[in-house]
């Protein structure tokens, strides 16, 4: 006995714009799974309706085999086109029976490095810039109409071998413009060959961390620091050892007297990460000294030394170095845009080969296209053009930024003067608290960062982070004035 075939609900012709096809797809969908159409029952020929709806068959057809490739409907060999008697939306839902909610829910065991993670990712930033962001450059003057041009350069002919790829110690030419520039303007001494590419500072701190630290190995981190660099080390399992930031940078000595045998040393000699601080040559010398004699590495992070405003750039730490104990890192998404994700790693000689199969085995390389993008706008000297003109900016807005706070918030607090990078440190005055401070900044339209998100230990912590770069003069002014409103009702109160 042959079964009936069901009459089509379509509503046709179908609206302007939309494809025939698709049209007709959508209201047999929807008429399947309201109910319209039952499960089982059989569908008109395509030659049927066709001709029933004065269309093209092929159209017919191709509504067919789109529900039939998502399940809706089933054909059968000699006996035409039916609705699927189990629909995709039922095998999705989870239609629970007594015993299956009986089983209790089961978590996946997760490794001892997934159970030390902590995120380290920087909450999204909905508002619109405002004094006093830091971390952030003046993202609005980056030239991107530029950018745009020097990608389409490239882009218009690039070759079948960059699409296929490259090795994982980056793109050979963007390695050898990095080495230039870092031997030419940071002091380095390198070549390409011990220049990796990668995504950034972040990259390059955890791949640094899984090829020299075993759990239980200890680092020596500056404090206040970089709260980043503790996320790694700490999810790799390795015993952080903060050491005090004065006006020399980190002290190697009180190190030698709380943990005598470090296996690494994270430090930000050119521009203390958030202090501001330079490292003096007595203590770069006798840092290196000691990593000689311990065996410990040196971790370099070179986050923003191209940001200087007073004489030039201080030459890198890894310029002194001849026993091969530093690692130097640094990172165009900060000199640049955050977005773009890319960075650079020198590695001693000898390390070249063990850096390079751990790159080959994560992320092979960053993204190749960008990596020669960048080479580009390097090569064609439009990098040290942008450089030049964000520093004359930002040594503008500093000098904004420090002639508000001087007429303005001298009693509450007093800002440093840095020679270098994005932010600042306003110091407190005694009896003003940094967490209450950075509350009523926010309910007043201000961003300010305690001091103690930086650090985790003895540090002094009665300060808060200030931003300049990423904000003009005249917002830097009022958020000065807005500032001042809203520290005024924290200001200790004078004894009778």
């Amino acid at each position: 006995m042959s079964q009936s075939t069901t009459a089509l609900p379509l509503s046709l012709p179908s609206p302007a714009g939309r494809e025939l096809y698709r049209w007709i797809y959508e209201e047999l969908r929807s008429a399947i799974l309201d109910g319209r159409l039952h499960p089982g029952s059989r569908l008109p020929a395509t030659r049927d309706l066709a001709t029933s709806y004065r269309v093209s068959r092929p159209t017919i057809v191709a509504a067919f085999e789109q529900l039939k490739a998502e399940g809706y409907v089933e054909g059968r060999i000699g006996s035409g086109t039916y609705v699927s008697k189990v629909l995709p939306e039922q095998l999705l839902q989870v239609r629970s029976t007594e015993h299956e909610r009986a089983l209790p829910r089961r978590r996946a065991i997760l490794s001892s490095y997934a159970r030390r993670l902590h995120p380290f990712l920087p909450p999204a930033r909905k508002k619109a810039v405002r004094a006093f962001r830091a971390n952030q450059p003046a993202l609005d003057l980056f030239p991107a109409t530029l950018w745009a041009q020097v990608a389409n350069r490239r882009l218009r002919r690039v070759s079948a071998g960059l699409l296929a790829g490259g090795e994982a110690l980056g793109y050979r030419p963007l390695r050898e413009a990095v080495a230039d520039y870092l031997n030419t303007s940071r002091g380095v001494k390198c070549t390409a060959e011990q220049v990796l590419i990668v995504s950034g500072a972040q990259e390059a701190l955890d791949r640094t961390g899984r090829l020299l630290l075993n759990p239980g190995d200890p680092v020596w981190m500056e404090e206040p620091g970089y709260p980043g660099a503790v996320r790694v080390f700490e999810a790799l399992g390795a015993k952080i050892c903060p050491l005090p930031v004065d006006e020399e940078g980190l002290n190697p000595e009180v190190g030698l007297t709380r943990c005598r045998r470090p296996r690494l040393v994270y430090v930000t000699p050119a521009h203390q990460y958030p202090l501001g601080v330079t490292m003096t040559l007595r203590r770069r010398l006798a840092l290196l000294e000691n990593a000689r004699r311990t065996g410990a590495m040196i971790f370099e992070d070179d986050y923003d030394s191209e940001y200087r405003y007073s004489g030039r750039p201080i030459p890198a730490l890894q310029g002194l170095d001849r026993s091969g104990l530093v690692l130097f890192a640094g990172s165009f998404s900060a000199v640049l845009f955050p977005a773009l994700r890319l960075g650079y790693l020198v590695v001693p000689d000898s390390m070249v080969d063990v850096f390079a199969a751990a790159g080959s085995v994560s992320t092979h390389h960053p993204p190749l296209l960008d990596q020669a993008v960048l080479c580009d706008f390097i090569t064609d000297g439009y990098f040290a053009r942008h450089i030049r003109r964000m520093r004359e900016l930002y040594a503008e807005r500093l000098a904004a930024l420090l002639e508000a706070a001087q007429q303005t918030l001298s009693e509450f607090l007093q800002i440093s003067s840095v020679e270098a990078g994005l932010q600042t440190i306003g110091w407190l005055k005694a009896g003003i608290d940094a967490e209450e401070a950075a509350a009523a900044a926010a309910d007043n339209d201000v961003e300010v960062i305690p001091l103690r998100s930086y650090a985790w230990g003895r540090a002094r912590k009665r300060g808060v982070v200030l931003g300049f770069a990423a904000v003009d003069p005249r917002e830097i002014r009022a958020g000065v004035a807005r500032l001042k409103a809203a520290l005024q009702p924290l200001r200790p109160r004078e004894r009778p």
